[in-house]
């Protein structure tokens, strides 16, 4: 576990810092411009061979060439681009910003002028054909609150669903139109459970993070307070009002977040070689290429699918090369080969060998820089101190107080009745919660309550012409888990008429549930808990008798002081 740490905790110290600064600053400066473009891609593996990938790039300049001869781009894209979205969006992206592709694809895009196409860029994916369509000032930020209406289930645009989901945003629609608030109709209907309770309010994004709809229509509202029309999005119906309109931060505010990014981009393999290539002159890195080239003639065809016998290579056991202390042989990278040949790949088999064996280097180089990172840097060696304390710690104290009080259920058990009147039931409330569009259907509702009828049926009875007369939440309620049920006696029957924004709500009080004490299998989690801290505090009143602690109270006041 320690060694797993210790290798998330080198990783910054793996990478190029001269190199990532100058990669996260040219990301910031790329956020301030959205960009617009569509693309034609013709894949290619990224170790495919030299023929394979000429293959590629001329079918890319084709299609280049058909554009800039006047062909339509979405037509061009729809006849020969390999990314199967092509077929319904014409190889159109949309507006996106930096971090959001690979990074030689953004580099391409952010070093074209708007119109023009480019020569085939070159990805991990294979060869792109892109045209910039547009170029502006970012967009920034925005944060909007949304009403949903979701169409969970449906399967086609006139089924039921689909048909009741429809009217009913369209209805909400009409609530904002005649001037009801935007935060109180979403409070009341917006079926998206997780924003209703706030008003709407979703978490702030910016260009390419939300669906496509949904992210036109909100950066088409203009002011705070705008709502748009309904929109329909896979996810269901929206309405959707602008709240704020955020610009990019200052770079200091944003830096720490781009560091994260960059460190996960692709961007990320420029400092990871600059790296390499310091620590190659730092430790002298030196190469036997004439024992390289006697491993090279012992290959064959056979390593691209993976069946090369490294039995060809017996007996090569020169010194190959050596980084620092730290000396490979010929046999050593011999041993890689046969474990990492990979089957079925599309390249020649001395291209293949030159690409396994700069691997093994890289590798090696970042694996003697790592080792000696607690002598070249003494924060590191007091970080891995601390995790490695910290782990001893927490594998002592699983042994001591959590596992033990999950499997130790004669101990629980004990515990619990030495303490079970701490754990009751507050008084409850069995309650049906109907939220109705006015007194008169609040009446309606109330009367078929009193006839028996059952939550389900009086809402499909009274929402036959509109899904916004009536909908109900039922649940048990201990005082505190809900305004409304608090807000009445707990009386069985049906309340009085309650007011909640726009609508009027009754409550059917249906059965009074007085304290009582929980079974420890209703209360295992807190009981569980309360051991768990029963037996911590045992522990360390143990080790306090156990051990003779000594504080140095002169030392202590200055650190306070």
């Amino acid at each position: 576990e320690l060694a797993g740490y210790r290798k998330q905790l080198a990783r910054p110290y793996m990478n190029d810092q001269d190199v990532t600064d100058a990669l996260i600053k040219e990301a910031y400066e790329r956020l301030k411009t959205d960009i617009r473009a569509s693309h034609v891609l013709i894949r290619v593996a990224e170790n495919a061979p030299p023929k394979d990938s000429l293959t590629a790039y001329n079918r890319a300049l084709d299609a280049r060439n058909r554009i800039l001869k006047g062909d339509e781009f979405s037509s061009v894209a729809q006849q020969l681009s390999d990314d199967k979205s092509a077929a319904n969006n014409g190889g159109d992206l949309g507006y996106f910003t930096a971090l959001m592709m690979v990074y030689p694809f953004e580099s391409a895009v952010y070093n074209t002028n708007a119109g023009d196409v480019t020569m085939p860029v070159r990805t991990r994916f294979g060869y792109h054909v892109i045209k910039v369509f547009d170029k502006r000032a970012a967009m920034g930020e925005l944060k909007v609150a949304h009403i949903m209406v979701k169409t969970q289930g449906s399967t086609s645009d006139d089924d039921e669903i689909a048909v009741n989901a429809k009217k009913k945003i369209g209805e909400i629609y009409g609530l904002l139109k005649n001037g009801q608030p935007f935060s109180e109709v979403a409070k009341t209907h917006s079926e998206d459970q997780g924003t209703s309770k706030s008003g709407g309010v979703i978490p702030p994004f910016g260009t390419g993070k939300m669906v496509a709809d949904f992210e036109r229509a909100a950066y088409n509202l203009k002011n705070a307070g705008d709502f748009s029309e309904p929109v329909k999005t896979s996810f269901g119906w929206h309405i959707i009002s602008l709240i704020e309109r955020k610009s990019l931060v200052p770079f200091e505010e944003k830096e720490r977040e781009l560091k994260n990014l960059v460190s996960r981009d692709s961007r990320a393999d420029a400092s990871k070689k600059a790296k390499i290539k310091q620590i190659k002159k730092e430790y002298s890195y030196n190469l036997n290429r004439k024992a390289l080239e006697q491993i090279f003639s012992k290959l064959d065809s056979s390593l691209t699918t993976g069946q090369w016998d490294t039995k060809k290579a017996e007996g090569l056991n020169k010194p190959l090369f050596n980084i620092g202390t730290d000396k490979f042989s010929q046999t050593d990278f011999v041993e890689y080969l046969g474990t990492n040949q990979s089957r079925k790949l599309k390249t020649g088999y001395m291209e293949l060998a030159a690409n396994y064996f700069q691997f093994f280097v890289d590798e090696k180089c970042l694996a003697y820089e790592e080792k000696q990172l607690e002598t070249k840097y003494p924060e590191f060696r007091t970080l891995m101190q601390e995790y490695r304390d910290g782990i001893l710690l927490f594998d002592l104290t699983d042994k001591k107080v959590w596992s033990k009080a999950v499997n130790d259920s004669a101990g629980l058990a004990t515990f619990y009745d030495e303490n079970k009147d701490q754990y009751m039931w507050n008084n409850r409330v069995e309650a049906e919660i109907y939220t109705c569009k006015d007194a008169d259907m609040a009446q309606k509702v109330r009367k078929l309550i009193k006839k028996g009828m059952k939550p389900n049926e009086i809402t499909k009875e009274v929402n036959e012409d509109s899904q916004l007369n009536c909908s109900v939440m039922k649940g048990k309620y201990s005082k505190g888990d809900n305004e409304l049920i608090d807000s009445k006696p707990w009386t069985v029957g049906v309340s009085e008429d309650i007011k909640k924004e726009s609508a009027i709500v009754i409550i059917n009080y249906k059965e009074l549930i007085p304290s009582q004490r929980k079974t420890l299998k209703e209360a295992k989690g807190i009981v569980t808990s309360d051991y768990q801290n029963y037996l911590e505090e045992k522990w360390i009143g143990d080790l306090r008798g156990k051990y003779d602690v000594k504080v140095n109270e002169d030392v202590l006041s200055s650190i306070i002081q």
